[in-house]
């Protein structure tokens, strides 16, 4: 009797576990190294091919490692230093005709848009892997609760998901983790000063916002300004919001200490975007990003190193936010 009960708890366990279980990630793992294909004919024609157009590139990153730390005449040389990569790419990609409506009601998924089109090799291993964050999860993350804008956001994905399969083929390969953060994003508002215009308002605050994370040795990865996207360059209608844009954030210390030591599959998560939104006529700007907390959850870091450095880089961002003005929500 005891036995059976042993056995049906057990049972019972192995099936809430997999229950439990969400996507996280999906990759194409493909023979050999793709890197001259994947930059020089896969991205050319995305757009044509799938409606994503590219951002900003940041090919071999691997190199910039390499240069930094593992140079012995860099201040920031690494006595522990290994070549662990042949390539490390992050291509931010968005698809904006078809974001278009969801950002309209759901400006939350922002925190994923432009997102990375990752693709990494190790050298240890003649496989090349090219793939992204699971945009459920994305969803899930960034508090996307309007069932049709999930849907859309889903759907989005999958021209993109068969065109990387039919120009690479390889072994389809996705990831799982149980489960998210409590508190999976961090926000902010700031007031929004209206005696003046407001796109000036945005631009002083763009300066001050990048001097203060570069001051903390971030990098600008990356920069989109939808509220332009759409109503500049596509003629698009977008007077829901006075001004909506996007930073790319990268700490290159914290990426070279995950992405090199054993975990490039996480680069899906980066550069961090953090979005600005002011809506229409608004006092308020409102700012989000996925806290790198989440990486640990979602990509399952077990380095006790590498998780310090997620809660290390969550609190040196939001004392940097505070210190311009923001109140955290």
């Amino acid at each position: 009797m005891i036995k059976k009960t042993i056995t049906s708890v057990l049972l019972l366990s192995a099936f809430v576990s997999v229950a439990l279980a969400q996507p996280a990630s999906r990759f194409n793992v493909i023979d050999g190294d793709q890197e001259e294909k994947y930059e020089k004919e896969f991205l050319p024609a995305l757009e044509d091919a799938t409606g994503f157009s590219l951002s900003d590139p940041h090919e071999k990153i691997n190199d910039a490692y390499s240069k930094r730390y593992g140079n012995p005449e860099d201040p920031d040389y690494d006595k522990a230093w290994t070549t662990n990569l042949d390539n490390l790419g992050f291509f931010s990609i968005s698809n904006d005709v078809a974001l278009y409506p969801i950002l309209k009601t759901s400006p939350q998924v922002a925190g994923f848009q432009p997102f990375n089109l990752l693709i990494y090799k190790k050298i240890a291993e003649d496989k090349t892997y090219i793939g992204h964050l699971d945009p459920d999860t994305m969803l899930n993350i960034t508090g996307v609760t309007n069932e049709a804008d999930r849907a859309a956001y889903v759907k989005m994905y999958e021209p993109l998901d068969a065109y990387v399969t039919k120009e690479f083929g390889g072994e389809i390969i996705t990831t799982e983790f149980t489960k998210l953060p409590s508190q999976p994003m961090m926000t902010f508002e700031f007031p929004v000063d209206r005696s003046g215009d407001v796109v000036e308002w945005a631009e002083e605050f763009q300066e001050g916002l990048e001097a203060a994370f570069e001051d903390k040795k971030y990098i600008i990865a990356g920069f989109k300004n939808f509220k332009e996207t759409y109503e500049d360059d596509l003629e698009m209608e977008f007077s829901e919001y006075d001004q909506f844009f996007v930073y790319g954030l990268c700490h290159f210390t914290f990426s070279y200490n995950v992405f090199n030591k054993g975990r490039p599959d996480a680069g899906v998560f980066a550069p961090c975007a953090m979005y600005f939104y002011i809506k229409e006529g608004s006092n308020t700007m409102v700012v989000g990003m996925p806290r790198l907390s989440v990486w640990a959850s979602v990509m399952e870091l077990k380095d006790p190193a590498k998780i310090k450095w997620t809660e290390t880089i969550d609190n040196e961002i939001i004392e940097i936010m505070k210190s311009l003005g923001a109140n955290e929500i």
